[in-house]
């Protein structure tokens, strides 16, 4: 099985982290997280994968090509010329995919989701699109029925509010983890540009079934900041 790990982004957040190196290769108590990545998504059987670099493009390489010799099996898509965004960046590596539904995950995600299971529950409904999501703080929400059907999208910073399918009962907001399996023929609806995946699903959902996984146990960090960082690093130190 095929994944894709996104791992062009800038990483600002990060603040001056990311001056010297890419997100990708922030370490958590000896790895990086592009390693992790790597590691977790072939331990549930996406053996094959390619990674999109764009930010210190060659240093990302380099660690690609450490992997490699390891024994993982890892191509490149390269955005160096232009950041497409996550929908965007997926479209451009479209052709490294076969006809089995495949995992996107961002590398700057460390969890301890069970992929197989998001794997198994993606083929057993059969929709677009599976999402990984989960109860927890944040600003932007997916909008979700009672069968994890997507809706729409809401930020309660600015009170921005989509509605892509109509419902008759109240929906549920629910944040997306950065983690999904998705089939194969999104790529008819898909084309050349910058765009987001969150973008896509909106636009698809109103005639297309695209679902949610709940993971509301186990641990789930985002290294998008230091702070977050530091709380992976001394998560995982305490549970050694």
């Amino acid at each position: 099985m095929k994944a894709m790990i996104l791992a062009a982004g800038k990483g600002t957040r990060l603040g001056t982290i990311t001056e010297t190196i890419p997100k990708a290769l922030v370490e958590i108590n000896g790895k990086t997280i592009l390693r992790l990545a790597v590691e977790k998504c072939t331990a549930a059987g996406f053996g094959e994968i390619i990674v999109n670099v764009h930010h210190l493009a060659g240093m990302v390489e380099e660690e690609i090509a450490r992997l490699n010799k390891a024994g993982y099996t890892i191509a490149v898509s390269d955005e160096r010329e232009s950041l497409l965004e996550t929908g965007g960046g997926l479209y451009k590596a479209r052709n490294f995919f076969n006809t089995e539904p495949f995992l996107v995950y961002n590398t700057d995600i460390v969890t301890d989701l069970d992929l197989k299971r998001l794997l198994e529950y993606h083929n057993r409904m059969k929709g677009l699109a599976t999402l990984a999501v989960r109860e927890r703080p944040g600003s932007r929400f997916f909008l979700v029925d009672r069968r994890g059907l997507l809706h729409g999208w809401c930020s309660r910073a600015t009170g921005d509010r989509i509605i892509a399918r109509s419902s008759n009962e109240k929906l549920e907001e629910i944040a997306f983890s950065a983690i999904h399996i998705i089939d194969p023929e999104i790529f008819k609806f898909m084309e050349e540009g910058v765009f987001t995946m969150t973008s896509l699903y909106l636009k698809m959902a109103p005639v297309h079934s695209i679902y949610t996984y709940r993971h509301d146990e186990g641990y789930w960090f985002d290294i998008g900041t230091p702070e977050i960082l530091e709380a992976a690093k001394g998560f995982f130190e305490q549970v050694k």
